[in-house]
């Protein structure tokens, strides 16, 4: 970090925690403040003004845009000092001929072989010597549904909030870690996965192939939609829920963050347990991880629209949900005891059982 981004960033820092104490919010511990404060809304706005534009063409799965938007994730996770964690360099890569829906792999019979497709995965190692070999999941996907003919004058869905928005949130959060001088004691990784749009293909062939030990992984947050405040139900400002909001421990850890950010934490009465399984949160949980889904808005006017935007996107606001989402990362990622499934929910009851077979095999193969 150059001298002058270091000044700037203890400045905004000490700035950060004034304007918290003003506002009656508990003040940080140094290092807590100076991470929070090194993320960047201005930063995400550039990198999105390029993941969003027409250029990448809706980031179909497969397609050019979503090879190019890849591309651009390593690329800054490289900048930013992560490990590569995939198969090739930063990208955990898959046929999509053999691991598309069925409904479409005939369109991809004459295609060569292989037809690529790939997660972009990055490590950030932790500092403690036994902590360092337990993993937080920070996932978000780059996907988006590409280019629509015939229904409309603009055939480009550009996808920014959806999900651009945790696309560059995963990104800015990577390298406001990365800058850290002290790291996390547990590793963290970061990954965005293709396929979300057609079934949570990226996530769920994660889940089969993972890159760190399923049982040594603690938790996954995944961000999701948390670009635009004008949700369907009113302005979200300030404000984000969290899917399966009390299936686990994550969402206290999420909720007390909010309370040092001043960022509400909610459980949404409908969408909090119906959008659960619908995002890419999923394939972790079902494997035993305590994984959830952030978001700001569930539903918004340009849902899978091509008015979805970059210019739509309230930038301050999302930083400010990212510095909430940093801060539960971090009190995790230093906790010595792992989050747990809620045994007193019913509907966690599948995720409980499965955390309990997932560590009784790690206990076996001991």
């Amino acid at each position: 970090m150059s001298a002058f981004r270091t000044l700037r960033v203890a400045m905004v820092a000490t700035l950060f925690a004034a304007a918290a104490a003003h506002a009656g919010e508990p003040s940080l511990p140094p290092e807590q403040s100076q991470l929070l404060s090194s993320i960047s809304a201005a930063a995400m706005r550039g990198h999105l003004s390029f993941l969003a534009s027409d250029a990448l063409e809706g980031r179909g799965t497969p397609s050019r845009g979503l090879d190019i938007a890849a591309e651009y994730i390593a690329s800054q996770f490289r900048a930013a000092g992560l490990e590569p964690l995939g198969d090739d360099g930063y990208f955990q890569t898959a046929d999509w001929r053999k691991i598309a829906p069925k409904r479409e792999i005939a369109k991809y019979a004459d295609a060569p072989a292989p037809l690529l497709v790939r997660n972009v995965v990055g490590l950030l190692r932790g500092s403690d010597p036994e902590l360092a070999k337990t993993y937080v999941l920070v996932t978000a996907h780059y996907d988006h549904v590409g280019i629509r003919e015939g229904k409309g004058d603009d055939p480009i869905y550009n996808g920014a909030n959806d999900d651009g928005s945790g696309t560059v949130s995963v990104i800015e959060l990577a390298r406001a870690f990365a800058a850290q001088k002290q790291r996390p004691k547990r590793s963290i990784v970061f990954m965005t996965v293709f396929g979300e749009e057609h079934g949570l293909v990226g996530s769920r062939y994660y889940g089969k192939h993972p890159l760190v030990p399923v049982a040594d992984t603690v938790a996954d947050i995944n961000l999701e939609q948390i670009g635009r405040t004008d949700d369907s139900e009113g302005p979200q400002v300030r404000a984000a829920a969290i899917t399966g909001a009390d299936y686990s421990e994550v969402g206290d850890v999420l909720r007390k963050a909010g309370e040092s950010t001043g960022i509400r934490i909610t459980r949404h009465p409908v969408n909090s347990d119906r959008y659960f399984g619908a995002s890419d949160n999923q394939a972790l949980a079902d494997l035993g991880v305590p994984a959830h889904t952030i978001s700001v808005a569930y539903e918004f006017p340009d849902y899978h629209g091509p008015a979805d935007t970059w210019d739509k996107i309230d930038y301050d606001n999302m930083a400010a949900i990212d510095r909430t989402v940093a801060l539960a990362i971090l009190t995790i990622a230093n906790d010595p005891q792992a989050p747990r499934w809620n045994a007193a929910n019913p509907k966690a009851a599948k995720y409980v059982e499965a955390a309990r077979v997932l560590q009784a095999g790690k206990q076996e193969a001991k």
